[in-house]
């Protein structure tokens, strides 16, 4: 006899909502190309389902951290090539260049190696050169560009179709941002004298709200793809929500007044308390800084406050004031009343944590 077990908690996902989202971006930089960025798992939304959908929308590439997401792509069957926004290692160039994915180069050496294997398989070779003008992670130093771009324009199986950068501080520090695209721009004018560049990009969610850049002309949503303004914009309003994460009530008691609630004993009651065990944890990607900081749940058209510490599959919450809530019901712990900026907020993080957070032990259910 086959047994199953109905989900203790699970992730709802709107396919459409994100082909909206990326709709709106396309509305807001009109004639600028489209790179939805989609790595750790589509922002905890699901790689492959989010890339399906997106595949035929006319973008140019998607963007995803490593040569392994780029894999998965391929795998997949997506056809949008794949552009891998990190360094690559040395085992992984082969496979690159054989799979003609997309990826930056950041030193002469890399390219050179990507000439070697390119030339090896007899092909050509496209790629984007990194430059850093403020985010310290990859890319040539703008006083290097000179030197390395004669250096690798003279490798006859690589073409440089690209200048790509990435804004540190464009939600933060609007002076820095501003120099910074002036420094992006020298450097697209020092590259243009020695290669065709199709493709100028910068901006991620942020800097595609808050700036005009000019000399770009593709652009890498992210956060707001998943219906989420990383800054004020006219377009708050018109972002759709993408995710639900939703949990059941396993089991409800009545707990007497002075009585610890989950470990550490940070939590006591004081009052008789209707305590409901709900099936989400940090081993589901729940974040244990939520413990003691106000993170609430609905549940029945109720905010219900959760209660001590998340502890590692469960969560408690009061609810006293639940009229007819039994195990089994449904709690929303991010949704439509309970948006994912207020749960990064109480637990001190970043929204792009809580979402990418989401482990791989919750369901995703595609809508």
């Amino acid at each position: 006899m086959n047994y199953e077990s109905p989900s203790r908690a699970w992730v709802d996902v709107d396919l459409e909502a994100i082909a909206h989202n990326l709709d709106i971006a396309r509305q807001a930089l009109p004639g600028t190309a489209l790179m939805p960025v989609i790595k750790a798992g589509a922002y905890g939304h699901g790689l492959e389902p989010v890339a399906r959908r997106l595949d035929n929308d006319g973008i140019a590439f998607f963007g995803v951290a490593n040569a392994g997401e780029a894999r998965r792509l391929t795998r997949a069957g997506v056809r949008t090539t794949p552009f891998i926004l990190g360094p690559s290692f040395p085992e992984e160039r082969e496979e690159i260049v054989a799979n003609d994915w997309c990826c930056t180069l950041s030193t002469v050496e890399e390219a050179a190696h990507f000439q070697s294997l390119a030339a090896a398989a007899e092909k050509e070779f496209v790629c984007h050169f990194a430059v850093d003008t403020g985010m310290g992670r990859e890319g040539f130093l703008p006083e290097q560009l000179g030197e390395a771009a004669a250096a690798v324009a003279a490798m006859p199986n690589l073409r440089v179709e690209g200048v790509m950068s990435h804004f540190p501080a464009a939600d933060e520090d609007v002076p820095f941002t501003q120099q910074e695209i002036g420094l992006f721009t020298d450097c697209v004018n020092t590259l243009s004298s020695h290669f065709d560049l199709r493709y100028r990009h910068i901006a991620a969610s942020a800097g595609e709200l808050g700036y005009e850049i000019p000399v770009a002309n593709l652009a890498r949503p992210g956060l707001l793809l998943y219906g989420i303004a990383p800054m004020a914009s006219i377009y708050d309003g018109v972002l759709k929500p993408t995710l639900r994460l939703s949990s059941r009530i396993s089991l409800i008691r009545e707990l007497p007044a002075g009585h610890g609630v989950a470990y550490g004993r940070t939590y006591i009651t004081d009052r008789p308390t209707k305590v409901a065990t709900i099936g989400i944890g940090y081993a589901d990607g729940w974040n244990r800084r939520l413990s003691g900081q106000g993170a609430r749940l609905y549940i029945n058209g109720c905010y219900c406050p959760m209660l001590g510490r998340v502890t590692m599959d469960q969560i408690m919450a009061d609810v006293t004031d639940v009229p007819e809530v039994q195990p089994g019901d449904i709690a929303e712990l991010i949704g439509e009343h309970i948006p994912a900026t207020e749960v990064a907020e109480k637990a001190g993080t970043i929204v792009w944590e809580i979402l990418t957070g989401l482990g791989p032990r919750l369901p995703r259910l595609y809508h």
